[in-house]
C-alpha cells in the first residue's frame, strides 16, 4: 500500500509543502478541515514531555505475548534474574556456553518512549501538540526534547476529545529535520525573561509568543497602511534615506561621510608597553585560549609544574587585559567637527545626513503627480533616553496637492490633510481589531485588558479640534493640577499637557492646530496673524492603569501635520530666520518658482502606533532591531 502524500495548502505557504499552524488551529470557518489528512508541520519546541512505555509483567505467564515462546526466549526475557541465579549457583566458573549466550543480552534494551512536543512556528499564538512514538520515528532524546529545538515532521492530524486541553494533534510518522540547540547557552530555555532582558537577544526573541504576536500586529498595520492609501488613489513613493537637506531645520542629525576612514595610521612610538600596542580583543582572545590550557592541565593532573607555569601566564594575561580596558575607558573622546572637514573629498562632495523626514522630497512628487505617501525609516541622533524614541524609527508620510487645512474658516474639506489623518488613524484601529482577533486577545490577556475597548472607542468616537491658543486657555484654568513645566503661550506643549487634554478634559483623541511658528519647522505655512502656523497634532489618550506595578505610557502625539508654505518670499524669509544654508534648499525653492501649488500633509510615527495597539510601554519592544544611544550590537 502506497503511503499517503502530505497535504499541501494553497495559502499561505503555496510554495512549500509545510502547513502553517495558523491554517490548522485558526481556520476562518472554525472547522478543522485538515483532520485525518497527512501534513508536514515545522516549528520550535516550546515545552515537552516524555512518557515511557511499560513492559509486560514478568509474572504474566499466560499473556498472549508469552505464548509460543521457546525456552531460550523466556530465558532472554528474564535474563537479569537468571543471571543472578547463575552467579550464585555456579560462580565465575559457570559454563562458557551459558556466558556466551548471556553476554549479548546485556544491558537490557531501553524501553520505548512517546514524546509530546508543543511546537510553534510563529504564524499564531497557539501551539500544536506533536506526538512522536520512538518505535515509529526513531529520534534521540537529547536532540528532540530541549526547548528551542527545531522540528519538521510529517504525520496525520487527529482530533482529540472535548475534555483535552488540545483540540487537535499531529501523530508523527516521519521526522524530516531536527535542528538541535545548545541548551546551556539558549537564552529562552530558562524561566520566562522580561522584555528588557529579551532586548539583549533581538535575533532570538521573535520565538517568544509575545514578540511574535507584536510582529504580526505590526505587519498587519503595515498592510493596512498600504490598503488605505491605495484605496483612495495615493501613489507610493520612496524618498531618499541619504539627503543633503536638513529637513526639520533644528533636529539632531546623523552625518554620512567616508572621510573618517581615510586617516593615515601613525607609527607606534618606541618604548611603549604591551598595553599600548595590543588591542583589547586580542588580549581577551589570549585569556580565553590560556584559560582552556589551564583547564586541560587541571583535568589531566599529570604535570603540576606545567600547570603552575600556565596559571602564572594566565594571570599576567588577565592583568594585561585589565590595563588595556582601563586605557580604553580613559581615552578622551575626540569630536570631529563637520566644519573642519574638507567635504570636497567626501563621497558626495558636500555634507550629507540620514534623513529626519522625507516630507520635502515627497512634496516635490505631490506637486507633480498628486496625492502620494511614503513609508520608511527616519533617523535622529538624539541621546535622550525615552520609552517613545530610538535613533531609527519608521514613519508614514503623506503629501496632498491642492490641499489646505481650512480650519480657520471652520471648513474641513474632503481632501484636507487633517481629516485624512483622522480617517487613516481610525482605519488602522478598526483594521487591527478586524484582522488580528487572536493576537488582540493575547495582548489583552497578557498586557492590557482595556486595549480592545479603547481601540473600539477611538474608532467610533468623534475627535475634538481645538487651536493651540484654546488648549493653553484650558490648561491655565486647571486649579489643582500642578504641571512641572510652567505654561505660557509660545512654548511647546509637554507630554503632561497633552495627556491632561486627551485623558482628563476630552477623554478621547484631540486634534490641536495653529501652533506658534517658533515650535514648528520652517516650511510650515505662516498664518495671517504672523505668529502661528498651519500645523496640527493628533493626540491620543494614555494607556490605562491595569496591573501592578502601575505602568503606563503617555503615547501623546501620534500624527503631526501641516499645510506647507507656498509663497517663495515667505519661505525664503523663514529659511533665513532659522539660520539655515540657503544652498541646501534651492531645489525646494524651485517648487515655488515653477508652478506653485498649495499642498499639505502629515506624518504618522508608525512605531508609536504599534505601541498604542499592543499596550506595551517601551518602543524598543515593538521594533524588530531597535537602535538607540549606545545600542547597535546586532
Amino acid at each position: 500500500m502506497e503511503s499517503q502524500e502530505p497535504k499541501v495548502t494553497d495559502s499561505p505557504l503555496m510554495y512549500s509543502n509545510r502547513v502553517t499552524l495558523k491554517t490548522i488551529l485558526e481556520s476562518s470557518d472554525g472547522k478543522m478541515v485538515l483532520v485525518g489528512e497527512t501534513v508536514v508541520v515545522g516549528g520550535w519546541v516550546k515545552c515537552y514531555k516524555e512518557v515511557k512505555k511499560h513492559r509486560a509483567s514478568d509474572t504474566d505467564h499466560a499473556s498472549p505475548g508469552r505464548q509460543g515462546l521457546t525456552c531460550l526466549g523466556i530465558l532472554k526475557s528474564r535474563i537479569p534474574r537468571f543471571r543472578t541465579i547463575i552467579r550464585i549457583l555456579c560462580g565465575p566458573a559457570s559454563s562458557p556456553a551459558v556466558r556466551e549466550e548471556l553476554e549479548p543480552l546485556v544491558p537490557e534494551p531501553t524501553l520505548p518512549s512517546t514524546f509530546f512536543l508543543q511546537i510553534n512556528d510563529g504564524s499564531c499564538t497557539s501551539c500544536l501538540q506533536v506526538v512522536i512514538d520512538s518505535t515509529i520515528a526513531p529520534v534521540s532524546v537529547g536532540q528532540i526534547l530541549p526547548t528551542g529545538t527545531c522540528i519538521l515532521a510529517q504525520g496525520v492530524l487527529e482530533e482529540l476529545s472535548a475534555n483535552e486541553k488540545q483540540i487537535i494533534q499531529l501523530k508523527a510518522e516521519k521526522i524530516l529535520h531536527v535542528g538541535t540547540v545548545e541548551q546551556d547557552k539558549y537564552p529562552l530555555s530558562r524561566e520566562r525573561l522580561p522584555l528588557d532582558s529579551l532586548r539583549e537577544y533581538p535575533h532570538i526573541r521573535p520565538r517568544t509568543t509575545m514578540v511574535s504576536s507584536v510582529t504580526r500586529i505590526r505587519s498587519t498595520l503595515e498592510f493596512a497602511t498600504h490598503t488605505f492609501f491605495q484605496k483612495y488613489g495615493f501613489l507610493h513613493v520612496q524618498v531618499p534615506i541619504i539627503t543633503t537637506t536638513d529637513t526639520e531645520g533644528f533636529s539632531e542629525k546623523f552625518h554620512v561621510t567616508t572621510l573618517l576612514g581615510k586617516t593615515s595610521k601613525e607609527k607606534e612610538p618606541v618604548g611603549v608597553s604591551d598595553a599600548d600596542v595590543v588591542s583589547l580583543e586580542t588580549a581577551k582572545a589570549a585569556v580565553k585560549e590560556k584559560s582552556a590550557v589551564v583547564e586541560q592541565l587541571k583535568s589531566s593532573g599529570n604535570n603540576e609544574e606545567s600547570l603552575i607555569v600556565a596559571v602564572q601566564d594566565l594571570q599576567k594575561t588577565n592583568e594585561l587585559a585589565r590595563l588595556i580596558e582601563e586605557r580604553e575607558k580613559s581615552k578622551p573622546v575626540t569630536a570631529v567637527k563637520p566644519d573642519l572637514l574638507n567635504f570636497n573629498d567626501d563621497f558626495f562632495g558636500h555634507p550629507s545626513y540620514l534623513t529626519v523626514s522625507g516630507r520635502l522630497h515627497l512634496e516635490s512628487y505631490a506637486c507633480d503627480i498628486g496625492n502620494v505617501y511614503s513609508f520608511g525609516p527616519r533617523f535622529q541622533a538624539d541621546k535622550t533616553v525615552s520609552s517613545k524614541h530610538v535613533a531609527e524609527m519608521w514613519t508614514v508620510e503623506v503629501e496632498m496637492a491642492f490641499s489646505e487645512l481650512g480650519v480657520r474658516l471652520c471648513i474641513l474639506k474632503a481632501h484636507d490633510a487633517m481629516e485624512c489623518a483622522e480617517d487613516y488613524f481610525k482605519f488602522l484601529c478598526k483594521w487591527i481589531l478586524d484582522n488580528c482577533p487572536e493576537d488582540m486577545k493575547f495582548v489583552s490577556k497578557t498586557i492590557d485588558n482595556t486595549i480592545t475597548h479603547r481601540l473600539e472607542y477611538m474608532t467610533t468616537s468623534s475627535y475634538d479640534k481645538i487651536s493651540y491658543g484654546e488648549a493653553v486657555e484650558i490648561l491655565r484654568k486647571v486649579p489643582d493640577k500642578a504641571f512641572e513645566t510652567q505654561l505660557q503661550w509660545g512654548v511647546p506643549l509637554t507630554a503632561e499637557h497633552l495627556s491632561y487634554l486627551a485623558d482628563d478634559h476630552y477623554k478621547r483623541p484631540v486634534i490641536i492646530y495653529d501652533y506658534p511658528k517658533a515650535v514648528k519647522p520652517f516650511y510650515v505655512h505662516l498664518n495671517e496673524d504672523g505668529k502661528t502656523v498651519a500645523a496640527f497634532e493628533l493626540v491620543v489618550p494614555k494607556k490605562d492603569y491595569n496591573r501592578e506595578p502601575k505602568l503606563y505610557v503617555q503615547i501623546g502625539t501620534v500624527i503631526t501635520g501641516s499645510q506647507n508654505e507656498e509663497s517663495f518670499n515667505v519661505l525664503n524669509t523663514r529659511i533665513t530666520e532659522f539660520d539655515l544654508s540657503i544652498d541646501q534648499y534651492e531645489w525646494y525653492l524651485d517648487l515655488r518658482r515653477h508652478g506653485t501649488v498649495k499642498n499639505s500633509g502629515f506624518s504618522l510615527r508608525f512605531d508609536l502606533m504599534v505601541l498604542l495597539t499592543t499596550g506595551l510601554i517601551d518602543v524598543r519592544d515593538v521594533i524588530p532591531f531597535p537602535r538607540s544611544h549606545g545600542k547597535a550590537n546586532s
